[in-house]
């Protein structure tokens, strides 16, 4: 079941988003890493920001979770961790599915460029690669992160939204 995420379930929140993104363990560049990857002020930061979480439940116990921000006109996907023995059984593509159905027009994702299988998730689910050029453009208007993380990151824009003009596919970085 997806429901929203309530105060009593920060403490799992943030469980889940670190025991998941282990996966990012010495694949994303090491001055990127933060142990622990999110810290508990950081999640109360980013709930602060306008994130908005949701869960997915199984017997009333929370095994993924899935951020929603509002930032100007653009919708962005934040924060999605599934705990690692529930990866594989589409919980993170329901709610994937279930925030695309709540978004406004412009619908966007960011991840490191070195997590190819974040890229794939997100292209199965609908999203498509902006260029490099319009990665930047977009990064510095809806996200706070650092040039570092800009330069080893991507975005990915719902392809509801993007003409084939506009969507660029580096096949390269997806090996």
């Amino acid at each position: 079941m997806i429901k929203q995420c309530t105060a009593t379930d920060f403490d799992k929140i943030l469980i889940i988003i670190n025991q998941a993104a282990e996966a990012y363990r010495n694949v994303i560049p090491a001055d990127c890493w933060h142990e622990p990857y999110m810290s508990r002020q950081a999640l109360v930061n980013e709930i602060n920001s306008g994130v908005n979480f949701w869960g997915y439940f199984e017997a009333d116990v929370l095994v993924g979770a899935m951020g929603i921000q509002q930032v100007k006109d653009a919708t962005l996907i934040r924060h999605a961790y599934v705990l690692s023995e529930y990866q594989g059984k589409s919980i993170g593509g329901q709610l994937l599915n279930f925030l695309v159905k709540q978004a406004g027009e412009l619908l966007l994702v960011g991840t490191w460029t070195a997590a190819t299988w974040a890229i794939r998730f997100y292209e199965r689910n609908g999203f498509t690669l902006v260029s490099p050029t319009e990665k930047d453009r977009l990064l510095g208007i809806y996200w706070n992160i650092s040039p570092r993380q800009t330069e080893t990151s991507v975005v990915l824009r719902y392809r509801a939204q993007v003409s084939e003009a506009a969507s660029y596919t580096n096949p390269s970085s997806l090996l």
